[in-house]
């Protein structure tokens, strides 16, 4: 009994809020919001909200959704959260092909570009895999276990990506490191085999994204973290390229308000060829844009674009490889809406693309409400109300911009209560049985 009541106390203190996420399938069918236990979808093609059908024998998410993402080329759609459920989606259907549980909370997805593997991992920093080989959309999977292939042991995951090519899977934790790992053709046989770490962040990695080279073809890793900067790899032998210090520009420091101390990187978003990166900072009003050269290896800061009329701190950024829009989100699970729904605001920069690297002053631009593809329709299904007041944005606002950080940065515990954690933790746990 009193292992449950301090494992609850700990579950209400860390999952207080939960930011909203975006993602976008890969050729612009269709965008998914979640916030909250809430996963909201809209149809692009179709101008309309999609209904989600699950008949994995396993409800709907009843607790935050932390993770979220499109795979294999747009078919199949994660998500995972509090509840230590792993939903795998087909997006022709929308269907939930399969529930996969977790012993712990999951904090991080990836799906492969072949669509064979998902990839996640736990609050604890083991990260499992499971086969979907042979999946099909009419059908759901059975309900698979997942296997355990790596471990970042008692430290949280924080982004989980496969490699383009596939071979290697990525992990970023909140202890400063990014590891990169043969990824094995047998799960089962784990992913024993490093080939490389990227070691150069002064505190937690809080976001990962490849970008490739038009010129060479060879695929870079991106990183952000809690020190502020936005770091260039080429992460098949971890040598750091080039490191941007976005919280040192002058863009940010002439802005009045903004605490030193509140200017992680929360998340990035790359254009395919990597020329133009979109940076959510913790505390900024807006989005900030990198240009990238590969052929340099050099990363600078092009401009900070503004959300005109409103105090908008993006949480999560999106875009689609086929499309020249960024898409934001800005929310938290602790604020709601007159019918409880959880509060979500959802912004578009429109002009996100490779040719605008050195017009992004002049083309970059916010798009109106009544402009978005789909507009009201598309803003009350992810928002959850096509019409957010500005003192609920301004709350939200507020949250936003201390919710990142207590999310990553390591608690202190007292003496009792570290003795009880690692009474749970999974390597000790295989310890008992040897």
């Amino acid at each position: 009994m009193e292992e449950t009541n301090m494992d609850d106390c700990e579950h209400n203190r860390e999952s207080e809020v939960s930011p909203a996420l975006i993602a976008v399938h890969p050729t612009h069918k269709s965008v998914a919001v979640a916030v909250g236990s809430n996963l909201r979808v809209f149809n692009l093609q179709e101008g309309c909200s999609v209904s989600l059908v699950d008949d994995s024998g396993v409800n709907m998410h009843k607790d935050s959704i932390r993770a979220i993402q499109y795979g294999a080329k747009g078919k199949l759609f994660v998500s995972a959260g509090d509840d230590k459920l792993v939903k795998i989606w087909v997006t022709d259907s929308w269907r939930c092909l399969s529930s996969v549980s977790s012993e712990k909370r999951v904090t991080a997805v990836a799906i492969s570009n072949d669509g064979r593997f998902v990839s996640f991992a736990d609050k604890f920093g083991v990260i499992y895999a499971v086969e979907i080989e042979g999946s099909h959309e009419n059908q759901s999977l059975p309900n698979k276990k997942a296997v355990p292939i790596l471990a970042h042991y008692c430290s949280i995951i924080t982004s989980l990506e496969f490699s383009p090519d596939g071979r290697y899977i990525i992990s970023a934790d909140r202890d400063f490191k990014i590891r990169v790992s043969v990824f094995p053709e047998k799960p089962s046989d784990g992913a024993h085999e490093i080939q490389s770490f990227c070691l150069g962040h002064s505190e937690f990695v809080s976001c990962l994204a490849f970008i490739c080279s038009q010129d060479s073809q060879q695929w870079y890793l991106l990183s952000g973290g809690g020190d502020s900067t936005v770091r260039l790899w080429d992460f098949t032998c971890g040598s750091l390229l080039d490191t941007c210090h976005v919280g040192q520009t002058g863009l940010l420091q002439s802005k009045e308000g903004i605490d030193d101390r509140l200017l992680a990187v929360t998340d990035l978003c790359a254009t395919p060829g990597g020329s133009l990166i979109a940076v959510a900072i913790q505390s900024l009003v807006g989005v900030m844009l990198l240009s990238c050269n590969l052929s340099a290896k050099s990363l600078h800061v092009a401009r900070v674009v503004p959300i005109p009329g409103e105090t908008f701190i993006p949480t999560s950024l999106a875009a689609a490889s086929s499309s020249n829009k960024l898409w934001m989100v800005m929310g938290a699970s602790s604020l709601c809406t007159s019918d409880s729904a959880p509060l979500a605001r959802v912004k578009v920069l429109n002009g996100f693309c490779e040719s605008n690297q050195d017009s992004v002053e002049q083309d970059a631009r916010v798009l109106e409400d009544e402009d978005l593809p789909g507009s009201e329709q598309l803003l009350q299904t992810l928002q959850g109300s096509s019409f957010i007041e500005k003192d609920a944005l301004s709350a939200a606002a507020e949250a936003v911009k201390t919710a990142m950080c207590n999310l990553l940065i390591k608690k202190q515990y007292p003496f009792e209560n570290r003795e009880f954690r690692k009474r749970g933790r999974n390597d000790k746990r295989v310890d008992k049985k040897k």
